[in-house]
This record gives C-alpha cells, sequence and structure tokens, in this order.
C-alpha cells in the first residue's frame, strides 16, 4: 500500500528506528533482504549498486547477517527519504521555517505589545531543548558490562579497509571546563571486542574536546548512540556553529525535544529513544593507535594514521534493536543527500549570519561536500563576488572548500550546463580567477602540504565597467575548431580529447603524462597552435579516465588538483588559455611527497558472489555493479598506489 508522506499528518518526531522502517516500507522505500547477506564486503557491494541507481535506489534492511541485529542502509540516500527522514515535504520547508522565524525574533519591535507577540516564538524554541529524564530508559532495556562489538553486524565496507567500522555513530562529548556538548560524527574501525579507534580530524569540536581533557590529564568520557529518530543522525552531520547543542537543532527538526538519560557507567547523557548505546572513555595519556585505511566519501582511500583509542565499558540496546550503517564511495552514495539537506537548511542562516546577498547555493555530487561550491548572489557592486568567496572561506566548515564559483541571480546555479556558459560569458580567465590560501580537509589527498593548500574563486558575475579588463585577453565568443585527430597524431602523449563542450570553449583532454614539466611544455605548444584560438580552458586527466562521463572528469579533477600548483595560465596570440592539471600526483612525476590513495572498488570475489546470488536475495531487477565503470581507475599498491 502506497501511503502519500504528508508531514502535516504524520508524526515529524520518530519513536524508534523501526518506526522510520515502517514510513519507508509503507511508501515502497524500502527493501527487506531475508537471505544472508555478509556485513564483510558483501552488503556494501549490494548497496554501492543501489546508490548509484536513480534516485539513490532504496533504502535496504539486512535482516539475516548473522547477527541478531538488522542492518539498515541507504535509508537517507534519496531526496524522498531525506523528507522522510526530516519529516518534511520538501528540503526546502526547513529553510523557509527557520527564515520567519528568524525574521520574527530579529524584527524591531515599537512597543510593548508588538514586544508580546514574539512569546510564543521563544515557547517554541524552549520546547525543542533537550531535557534530562531519571530513571531506565527504553535504550537501556538490555545492559551488557561485558561488552562485545562482535554482537554488532559491523561491515568492512572496501577490500583495502584496515578492518571492520562503525560508520554512522552519534558520538556524544561534553567540554570539561563549560560542560557544553558536542555531537558529532566521526568513524570507529573496530580492534579488539571493547577497543575501537576514534577517528576525529584535528578541526573537529570532538578533538578540540579531547585537547582539553588532555591538559587537565583526566580521562575523556565518550557515548555513541546508534539510531533512534533519524533527526539525531543528521545532526551529528549538520554543520551546526560552535556551542551551539546539535540535540537543539534534532528538537527543532523534529518539533519534539530530544529526551536524554544518562549512561550506567559514564558520566554523559544519551538519546533514551536510541536504538544501541555504546559508553566508553579516551584516555588521553596513551598512545594513539594506527587507523585505517578507509574507504571514504571521497572516492579514494583514507590513509592510515594516528588518533585516539576508545575503550568500551558498556554497551545497552533496546530488545528489538536495529543497527544502522551507512556506506560512502565515489559519488553519488548516500552521504550526497545528506549533504544537499544540509545545503537547503543553512542557507538561511548563512544569509542572516553574514552574507545577506546570497541568494541560493549548490554542493554539486561530484565535488563530495568540500571540493566544489556554487553561490547565487544579489550583486550591487564591484568586488563583491569576492567579498562572498573571502566570507564564505571563513564560514565554519566552508573554510574546507577548494574551488567556489560566484554567479549572478539571474542563473539557475542547479543547472551544470547554465554555470559553464556563465563563466563563459563573464569569466576573463586572466583576471576572474582568484586564488587563495588555506585549510582544506583533512581527507584532501592533492595538497601538497597536509590539510594544508590553495582555493579557487571564479568570479562568474556579470562585471561592472571598472571590474573589466582592458587587456585583449578578454573573452570573445569563437566556435570551436578543434581537430582533434590531428592534435592525437601530433602529441603522441594525448590519447583522446572530449569538444563536447563546443558552445563553452572547453576541452577536456586525456593525456599519458610523463612528467610535470613534459605536460606544462604540451600545454605551451598547444596554446601556440591556431586549434587553440577558440580554446579557454583546458583540462589534462589520466587515460584511464572515461572523459565523456561529465560526474567521473568532475570528480577526479576536482579531487586530484591543488588549484594554484595545478593550473597553467598562458597568454599566447593575445588570447589567455588556463590548462589544470587533473591527473593523479607522484613524486616520480610530479615531486609530490606524500601519498596517493587508491580509489574504491570492490574484488571480483564479491562482485561475483552478489551477481550469483542476486535473485534469490529478492532485489529486483538486476543492478550491474559499479566497479566495471571504475575498474581502470584502481591502480597496483592496496590502499594507496605504488608507482
Amino acid at each position: 500500500m502506497y501511503i502519500e508522506y504528508d508531514s502535516k499528518k504524520n508524526p515529524m518526531a520518530y519513536k524508534s528506528l523501526s518506526h522510520f522502517i515502517q514510513i519507508l516500507e509503507k511508501n515502497n522505500e524500502l527493501i527487506r533482504v531475508k537471505e544472508y547477506v555478509n556485513p564483510i564486503l558483501e552488503v556494501s557491494e549490494i548497496v554501492d549498486r543501489f546508490s548509484k541507481s536513480p534516485n539513490g535506489g532504496k533504502a535496504l534492511l539486512f535482516e539475516n547477517n548473522g547477527t541478531q541485529f538488522p542492518l539498515l542502509i541507504n535509508f537517507m540516500g534519496s531526496e524522498k527519504r531525506m523528507q522522510y527522514a526530516l519529516g518534511i515535504n520538501s528540503l526546502n520547508d526547513v529553510g523557509k521555517e527557520i527564515e520567519s522565524l528568524l525574521g520574527i525574533l530579529t524584527k524591531p519591535k515599537n512597543n510593548f505589545f508588538e514586544k508580546l507577540k514574539i512569546l510564543p516564538s521563544l515557547s517554541r524554541i524552549s520546547s525543542w531543548m533537550p531535557k534530562l529524564t531519571k530513571g531506565k530508559a527504553i535504550c537501556q532495556e538490555v545492559i551488557i558490562k561485558d561488552p562485545d562489538l562482535g554482537i554488532l553486524p559491523i561491515m568492512k565496507c572496501w577490500p583495502e579497509d584496515g578492518g571492520k567500522f562503525i560508520t554512522l555513530p552519534v558520538v556524544i562529548t561534553k567540554d570539561p571546563v563549560t560542560g557544553i556538548r558536542n555531537v558529532g560524527m566521526y568513524r570507529m574501525q573496530v580492534f579488539e571486542k571493547n577497543l575501537t579507534g576514534m577517528h576525529w580530524h584535528k578541526h573537529k569540536v570532538g578533538a578540540r574536546h579531547f585537547e582539553e581533557y588532555k591538559k587537565l590529564g583526566r580521562k575523556m568520557p565518550v557515548a555513541v548512540a546508534l539510531g533512534g529518530d533519524p533527526a539525531y543522525t543528521y545532526s551529528a552531520t549538520a554543520p551546526v556553529p560552535d556551542n551551539i547543542d546539535e540535540f537543539l537543532l534534532a528538537g527543532f527538526l523534529r518539533k519534539k525535544r530530544v529526551e536524554l538519560v544518562k549512561c550506567i557507567t559514564q558520566d554523559i547523557e544519551v538519546p533514551v529513544d536510541a536504538d544501541i548505546i555504546i559508553e566508553g572513555y579516551i584516555d588521553t595519556n596513551e598512545e594513539f593507535i594506527w587507523e585505517g585505511p578507509f574507504g571514504d566519501h571521497t572516492g579514494f582511500y583514507s590513509l592510515a594514521d594516528w588518533f585516539p583509542k576508545f575503550h568500551i565499558t558498556c554497551v545497552t540496546h533496546k530488545k528489538d534493536a536495529v543497527y544502522p550503517a551507512t556506506l560512502v564511495g565515489i559519488p553519488p552514495m548516500e552521504d550526497a543527500w545528506i549533504g544537499k539537506a544540509t545545503e537547503r537548511i543553512f542557507l538561511t542562516p548563512m544569509k542572516f549570519a553574514m552574507i545577506p546577498e546570497i541568494i541560493d547555493f549548490d554542493l554539486p555530487f561530484a565535488g563530495v561536500a568540500h571540493n566544489l561550491a556554487i553561490v547565487k548572489i544579489n550583486k550591487s557592486y564591484s568586488g563583491q563576488a569576492i567579498k562572498v568567496m573571502n566570507s564564505l572561506w571563513g564560514a565554519g566548515q566552508m573554510m574546507f572548500n577548494k574551488v567556489l564559483i560566484v554567479a549572478d541571480q539571474g542563473i539557475d546555479i542547479h543547472n551544470y550546463e547554465n554555470i559553464l556558459k556563465s563563466i563563459m560569458n563573464n569569466v576573463n580567465p586572466e583576471s576572474d580567477l582568484h586564488f587563495s590560501m588555506g585549510p582544506l580537509d583533512i581527507l584532501d589527498h592533492s595538497s601538497t602540504k597536509y590539510a594544508y593548500g590553495s582555493k579557487l574563486g571564479i568570479d562568474a558575475t556579470s562585471k561592472f565597467d571598472d571590474e573589466k579588463s582592458n587587456n585583449k585577453s578578454q573573452n570573445i565568443p569563437e566556435k570551436l575548431t578543434i581537430n582533434c585527430n590531428s592534435l592525437i597524431k601530433k602529441y603522441p602523449q594525448i590519447k583522446s580529447i572530449n569538444t563536447d563542450f563546443e558552445s563553452v570553449q572547453i576541452i577536456v583532454i586525456a593525456v599519458e603524462k610523463e612528467n610535470h614539466d613534459k605536460l606544462v611544455e604540451l600545454a605551451k605548444s598547444l596554446s601556440e597552435s591556431d586549434d587553440f584560438n577558440s580554446i579557454n580552458y583546458c583540462f589534462f586527466v589520466d587515460t584511464e579516465v572515461d572523459i565523456f562521463d561529465l560526474n567521473m572528469i568532475s570528480w577526479i579533477i576536482l579531487g586530484n588538483i591543488d588549484p594554484k600548483r595545478d593550473t597553467i595560465q598562458l597568454n599566447q596570440n593575445d588570447r589567455f588559455h588556463v590548462f589544470i592539471d587533473g591527473t593523479r600526483k607522484s613524486f616520480t612525476k610530479d615531486r609530490f611527497e606524500r601519498d596517493w590513495p587508491n580509489i574504491l572498488i570492490s574484488n571480483i570475489e564479491t562482485i561475483n558472489a552478489i551477481d550469483k546470488k542476486w535473485l534469490q536475495l529478492g532485489l529486483g531487477e538486476f543492478i550491474q555493479s559499479p566497479t566495471e565503470k571504475y575498474r581502470k581507475l584502481h591502480k597496483a599498491g592496496g590502499a594507496k598506489i605504488v608507482e
């Protein structure tokens, strides 16, 4: 039976993860898998096929996985399922509500009676504040004081992963001085039955809390919640400003406060209706553990490094608990839709807080959240696009952004062909490409320095007179006149050329790169040729890349560049040409001193096993493994490439 979801008719706060599963199932958004599937690699292979299906495929509930706990995955892996998870009819609804609320609270009040009108809004906000309850909670129906994580269907996601990982943990910590809570999401590798790693990056609040405990010489209590209302999971991923409780955001989203209960063995609070709770501590004086590799949301392995040990003192759970997990990898995956919700929800706070000229915001899936952002502004003065770039690069997690495009108010920034045309019409490649330096995401593998590198801002807005360049290299639209066969014959290192972007003077070249200097020589030679009179931008990629697959080339190029280092700007024949080196880097060819990670693909054995039992698993129409599309990109060496 199909039920049209309506947030006005359906409850916005889910009683449990099982309650949410019922909604998914009634709306034909869930497949129950009753036959046995191994959480070691097999679950991932199935999920990868569904995640990359049109509109994110289906949520999957693996009921037979070798444990007593069903495994739920891909449950937020589409726009529709994100709407169900947050109890809304459109991802824009939350932003509109925030805008309305902020408008009421910030509107000037002329008299006492107008001030009284805001009291209901203040009352609503107070009703969303988390609240501590007494007694034992439903998440503590079963208490295991000799914990063994082996009871949970914890996945090994990709063949070169360092082990099994808890991938959807809601990690709860407190500042030891202020007592302010943080709720984050940090993967947890399982090392022993009661020991995991805690993979929080140095920029994260959990890591900052760790440093505060270390200064005090104290052990750090930590609790991990799994399941419960999906709003808890989403809120743990959200870019909430420091010192604002993520459980307040969850209360706002579900229109019901998050009720908390004290842990059994640690002085920390957890949601009463979570499915599973993992309690423990980190000894801040203890040596770190070598954690990873892990197949990450960038589509590449994040390589092994040192992280804190998390000692588990107790596990509690509901009697009918469900174990939630997610799989990340080459986009699009489930995390892309979670990021799309964040894009829509946090647009309004961004406008109100510091950048009122912002009209819209887009995070393309191929940019894996931090590699590419597109923003539309209401431009009213010269240099405004540059002002917006600097503001965004200084705003919370936007500091990790690598490439930022600023467009005019008349552009549909969710139509990427329009964005390309806007760049061609409005961008002088000599004066409208703005490079900066700053922090990058820890997972960025392409920067010369770890977590630090260059950024590129592209001013694609229409220019006022005083912004226009007098240089003759200003763009003049021309018809593309590339002779591909001639170029391939003349330059043996060129293997194929994509000129499908005919209307926007862009080409993509698959090249056998000998080394960086030779690539620069090739760029110079191409820029001097008559063929390139009609070309503004040329992207170089490795020969294994399918240069006619827009998602693949976008993901690869954005992942493989440090923008300033890998941009070659040449002025030839009164024409300014920009070449981007989107190839993988190595010490031998580029004097690149960091390890270069491999991309994520399944192994042949797992693919064959799933192919063989697809029909008996009841998964519906057969879906081919995405690995077949990306296999050529995977190189020898395991998690890191050896060249």
